[in-house]
């Protein structure tokens, strides 16, 4: 079969329904709940607005548009190399520069909700992938990997999703071991998360601080935070479509991340 015939049946199977669409992308807008970061070492970013510039009366007659306020890491978005330090260097490292063949992919989807929920601070553990691959198949060069772990039932409620107190949030993520594993050994293509960023929350007190960050985008590669309705993805099977938009020099993006999967 060519790529011509598979591309054929691709286009033949969403016509007919026999593959879904899946979004896994939360809603944008004032509510949506963004990261907190200590005043002393960062700016916040600012809340989401959303500014009418007309709406079919005197100074539009015709026409309704916006303009927007919002961060580049707000809501379901994409982080660049370009987001941490140990990536400022590449130069495709921005939301710009990026391939775009790598904007689409398969995704392997770990379930750690019934974990996630039993301990909002779990890690996932290199034994926890091994054993996940032992069963599903091995994570293939190139492909996604993403943390199932239902947290996105929280997100329209900004103290739940954050899930801070005194000693800081409390997030489900991964261990730096995982994603050495997955960088170096799997050659992943990415990481993608639930929660508000792609590490846990306590990430900021590990022996290699927020490793999702620092070695995703220290090996030149991707992640997606605040992903929603991987419950509706098998483990594997899916095609995960997540185009940034392509802000000059930018470090995230917002995105309406979609999964390709087969229907029922």
């Amino acid at each position: 079969m060519t790529a011509k015939d598979t591309l054929a049946q691709l286009a033949g199977a969403l016509l007919d329904g026999s593959i879904k669409i899946v979004d896994c992308t939360a809603p944008l807008g004032p509510k949506t709940p963004l990261l907190k970061l200590p005043d002393e070492i960062a700016d916040q970013t600012p809340p989401i607005e959303i500014h009418p510039i007309s709406k079919y009366g005197d100074r539009g007659p015709f026409w309704a548009w916006n303009w927007l306020k919002l961060g580049e890491h707000s809501g379901t978005h994409y982080d660049a190399p370009h987001h941490w330090i140990t990536g400022k260097d590449y130069p495709d490292g921005s939301v710009d520069t990026i391939n775009p063949q790598y904007f689409m992919a398969p995704a392997n989807v770990i379930d750690c909700s019934a974990e996630s929920a039993a301990d909002p601070d779990f890690l996932l553990t290199v034994d926890h992938v091994k054993a996940w691959e032992a069963e599903h198949g091995e994570i293939k060069e190139g492909e996604w990997v993403l943390m199932r772990t239902d947290w996105d039932q929280y997100n329209t409620d900004e103290d739940k999703f954050l899930n801070a107190d005194e000693n800081g949030p409390h997030t489900p993520g991964p261990t730096a071991e995982v994603i050495q594993y997955l960088m170096e050994d799997r050659k992943a293509l990415g990481w993608g998360s639930q929660c508000i960023g792609t590490d846990a929350g306590a990430a900021g007190g590990f022996e290699i601080p927020f490793p999702a960050h620092n070695l995703l985008h220290k090996h030149n590669r991707y992640g997606l935070a605040s992903l929603t309705n991987l419950k509706e993805l098998p483990a594997k099977g899916a095609i995960l479509v997540t185009a940034p938009l392509k802000i000059v020099e930018g470090t995230g993006s917002p995105i309406r991340a979609i999964a390709m999967v087969p229907a029922a």
